[in-house]
């Protein structure tokens, strides 16, 4: 059977989400989606823990359903720990085979924060002591760093990240199989590091929200004999191929962090125009955020374009509102007439990720326009350019004209700022 898998996602009980996330909402989004596998989220927060435990019932070999859609248990929690006389905050994520072990997992983690202030807790103890802990707990519990190149609360971040991971985790480094690459980075960036050849590469949407336009615009396909919980993680652990099909990402020049700038300044440019002025805003003098893709180059080992021998493939795509909201030229979230443009084909091809992955145009057009059709399978191509995303700023598509898709179109060179 087939499995789309979103495995890093929130509740209602973590900092900055929506208030509607729930265990209803989540299933009904996943189905609008075409997911059939999520993660049951934030389960270190108690009273979050309790209704979970009230309403996941329906449990075989570590998989929950709910309202027909699968569940595994999973938690992000945030390392704050003093490294070579830095501070790194680091977030994490847990899967976790049973209630039971979720239990013990909270009393473990209970002792270094405050479990019940956010669904994604601050803990303060290093990373390695947190995986020395789990180990001890169970062998079948899985952790990874989260948004791995993050400038903030990475594992490889440009501010408090590490430059390896035997550096976070130390000698339990040996338990860490995956690693989840983020919106602002792919796993063709992370193929340019030889020191993540074995290490499995995952997508997930980290969705703040169960809107479509952001559950599961980063997600795992899988090809499993069975459901299990213990399927999902030999094929992550053991990186097999045949069972692990492809992860579904987003370009990372979409992704809020991938070149360097200063967003208070509206600058942003490339790692090499960064790097000649030592990443510093050439209007106001202030340190710029360095981008993902800046970091990435700062560790790689291996020219853009090497493809491991091991390595898992992917699709890159964009969710469907967001490729109505710019073709349209709506660029406002919850706009009543991109939400009807895109149920129009969500209700007639079943989900968005068929629409995005398998109808062709012809098809397409039947039921929307000829320039949003297009759209749509200029995405599934990779025939789309992009405005790079920078310092918290989501990179925007641009969908006419000839450029490559990897583009930096209208981020300024360092001549063009003479005279500022």
């Amino acid at each position: 059977m087939q499995v789309i898998a979103d495995f890093h996602l929130h509740s209602k009980y973590s900092r900055a989400t929506s208030k509607d996330l729930s265990l209803e909402t989540l299933a009904s989004g996943a189905k609008i989606k075409g997911l059939n596998l999520l993660s049951a989220p934030d389960f270190t927060h108690p009273i979050w823990l309790k209704e979970m435990k009230s309403k996941l019932l329906d449990e075989v070999e570590g998989v929950f359903n709910f309202k027909g859609i699968n569940f595994i248990l999973t938690s992000e929690i945030a390392t704050i720990d003093n490294f070579q006389g830095k501070t790194r905050h680091v977030h994490h994520n847990i899967h976790a085979p049973s209630f039971d072990v979720v239990d013990q997992i909270n009393e473990k983690l209970g002792k270094f924060g405050d479990l019940k202030s956010d669904g994604r807790p601050m803990l303060t103890v290093s990373p390695a002591e947190v995986v020395e802990i789990l180990m001890e707990i169970s062998k079948d519990v899985l952790i990874y760093p989260n948004h791995a190149w993050t400038p903030w609360r990475a594992v490889f971040g440009s501010i408090g990240g590490y430059d390896s991971l035997e550096e976070c985790y130390q000698e339990q480094v040996k338990h860490i199989f995956a690693l989840e690459t983020g919106l602002s980075s792919d796993p063709a960036m992370n193929w340019m590091w030889s020191k993540l050849d074995e290490i499995t590469l995952l997508s997930n949407s980290d969705a703040h929200s169960a809107n479509s336009w952001r559950l599961g615009r980063e997600a795992n396909v899988f090809e499993l004999e069975k459901l299990t919980y213990d399927e999902i993680n030999d094929a992550i652990k053991k990186k097999d191929g045949k069972m692990f099909l492809f992860t579904i990402e987003t370009s990372p020049e979409y992704g809020k962090y991938h070149i360097t700038g200063h967003r208070a300044c509206n600058i942003s440019m490339h790692p090499k125009e960064a790097l000649k002025i030592n990443n510093k805003c050439p209007r106001c003098g202030r340190k710029m955020t360095v981008g993902v893709l800046q970091r990435v180059e700062e560790l790689a080992d291996r020219e853009e374009g090497y493809m491991p021998k091991n390595a898992i493939p992917f699709k890159t795509l964009l969710p469907l509102y967001e490729i109505i909201s710019f073709v349209t030229g709506v660029n406002q979230l919850y706009s009543k007439k991109v939400i009807e443009e895109q149920n129009k084909l969500i209700d007639r091809f079943g989900n968005e990720l068929n629409v995005l992955l398998n109808i062709n145009k012809e098809e397409l057009m039947k039921v929307t326009s000829e320039k949003i059709a297009d759209a749509i399978i200029k995405v599934r191509n990779g025939d789309v350019k992009f405005i790079a995303g920078y310092d918290g700023v989501y990179g925007k598509p641009i969908f006419n004209g000839d450029m490559p898709k990897r583009t930096y179109l209208g981020q300024k060179t360092l001549s063009e700022f003479k005279g500022l």
